[in-house]
């Protein structure tokens, strides 16, 4: 019930050569396409302001006005805080460094003493932070839940 194998036919080289330009332009054209789709981001429902909120947005907006001289006094007063909490951030890192420094000097002092002080000084300690878990291992059943059957509608939205 064989039949026999059609003859390919002998084609132009050039023709070849041309599709596969053709074939290759048209991958390279949709890659482009997908890379400058990339650039976009996609949007975020929480984050769109709603239109009505938009419209409302002059009858929203208070009228004051502050005087120069308070508006000064903020700035200088947001610099002061600023130059507060940057110096609070630079001498808790200094203690940090310290203390590690002191406790890496101590666990050296206590190698060079003994290796066997010095490994137990390096384990972790469970004893001092205690955790046992007991409870369910399963979730129980829910009480009247109608279990869906049947097909899965996907209602998320497509973004491309």
């Amino acid at each position: 019930m064989a039949e026999p194998l059609k003859k390919k036919k002998k084609m132009d080289p050039a023709v070849v050569r041309a599709r596969e330009e053709r074939k290759k332009k048209r991958l390279e054209k949709q890659i482009r396409r997908l890379e400058k789709n990339t650039r976009q981001l996609k949007p975020i429902q929480e984050c769109e302001v709603p239109l009505n909120l938009l419209d409302e947005k002059q009858a929203r907006q208070r009228g004051i006005s502050h005087s120069a001289e308070l508006l000064e006094k903020r700035v200088l007063l947001e610099k002061r805080w600023a130059n507060f909490k940057r110096e609070q951030v630079l001498s808790d890192l200094q203690t940090i460094d310290r203390l590690l420094f002191c406790q890496q000097k101590a666990l050296d002092e206590l190698r060079n003493e003994s290796e066997e002080l010095y490994q137990e000084a390096i384990q972790f300690d469970f004893h001092l932070i205690p955790f046992t878990s007991v409870g369910p291992v399963e979730t129980p059943a829910i009480e009247n839940y109608d279990v869906p059957d049947g097909e899965y509608q996907d209602v998320s939205k497509k973004w491309t």
